[in-house]
């Protein structure tokens, strides 16, 4: 008997597709793990950051073979890992803040993508690139410029950029928060909601947060992840004026609100009921960051160095304006409601 013999007449095989993929797949945990395994190395670097350098040296010597595979783990495992991200944070961590330190996120938050736009116009970057270090400088990073990316499909040369600039300036504002906050007489308090409201990655918030002790780590991660929470309704709104403008992703019309979006606002809800064990909780954010490492691996599997770099001069200013910009925004907010 023929393997056809037990395919029913007109039945999709789905053997063909799957193995299409294994490739690629096979490179993007191969690139995956290498960026866990040199971030271990290297513990000041992201792995998301490692990862998506990875990608960029290694993706002009990969096959067309592995293609599909690629491109594939980038929009999958992207998607997923912005949902899962919602468990990081539930809403009573949120109100815990209190009204005025929310308000200070929010403004920062508004501040910093609206201002980076507009920076990004005056210094002439492509509009792809403006979006892309708004989005990461002012909300969350890496993980941030893949969600916007996968809204509005921007070069990949773009993204690849965003990445790097987050990685150099939020590195930069490791040791220069703490240094500018102690000749400013800072409280260990205030010194962590700066750090919290101005620094790009969750790493480097801590890492910037570190030296005012245990207390302002703690509260500086709090106000970092409510940042987060704004993740879903910045890209929800990217969304609907692309919708508005008739623009197109992939052929179609963008979503009111991406499915990936609305799972991202349901897991925060899960984590608010209290029903996820603090183990599993723990599980879930290693699995997280490596959807997102395999993602932005894939991501800068797809960019090309020479294109990369013609974006440099402008990118650079671009991303020194916006740390200046985020960091005055939150010190400006924190002075106004009082912290």
């Amino acid at each position: 008997m023929t393997r056809s013999d037990h395919v029913v007449e007109g039945s999709p095989d789905v053997a063909g597709p799957v193995r299409s993929l294994v490739p690629g797949l096979s490179v993007v945990a191969v690139g995956t793990a290498a960026a866990f395994f040199l971030n271990t190395l290297v513990p000041a670097v992201s792995a998301l950051t490692v990862a998506v350098v990875l990608g960029v040296a290694v993706g002009g010597r990969l096959p067309a073979g592995t293609r599909e595979g690629l491109g594939w783990a980038t929009k999958k495992f992207l998607r997923l890992g912005v949902v899962l991200l919602g468990l990081q944070l539930g809403l009573g961590e949120v109100f815990g803040l209190g009204a005025g330190k929310v308000l200070a996120v929010v403004v920062t938050v508004l501040v910093a993508f609206f201002g980076t736009l507009l920076l990004g116009r005056l210094i002439r970057v492509s509009r792809g690139l403006a979006l892309m270090v708004a989005t990461g400088f002012s909300i969350c990073g890496a993980s941030a410029i893949a969600a916007m990316d996968s809204v509005t499909e921007s070069d990949k040369e773009d993204v690849a950029t965003a990445v790097t600039l987050v990685t150099l300036y939020g590195s930069a504002a490791i040791a220069l928060i703490p240094f500018v906050g102690q000749a400013l007489g800072m409280s260990p308090e205030q010194l962590g909601s700066w750090a919290g409201l101005s620094v790009h990655e969750v790493a480097q918030v801590v890492a910037a947060a570190s030296p005012a002790g245990a207390g302002a780590v703690a509260i500086a991660v709090v106000i970092k992840l409510t940042r987060v929470v704004l993740l879903a309704p910045m890209v929800a709104g990217v969304s609907i004026v692309r919708r508005r403008r008739g623009e197109t992703t992939a052929g179609k019309r963008p979503a009111i609100v991406p499915l990936f979006v609305l799972g991202f606002l349901a897991m925060m809800l899960v984590r608010s009921s209290g029903i996820v064990p603090p183990a599993a909780l723990s599980v879930v954010k290693v699995v997280t960051t490596l959807l997102f490492a395999a993602a932005l691996f894939g991501l800068g599997s797809g960019v090309r160095i020479g294109a990369l770099l013609r974006a440099g001069r402008r990118g650079l200013v671009l991303g020194a304006l916006s740390t200046v910009l985020v960091a005055g925004a939150g010190y400006g907010a924190l002075a106004v409601v009082g912290v």
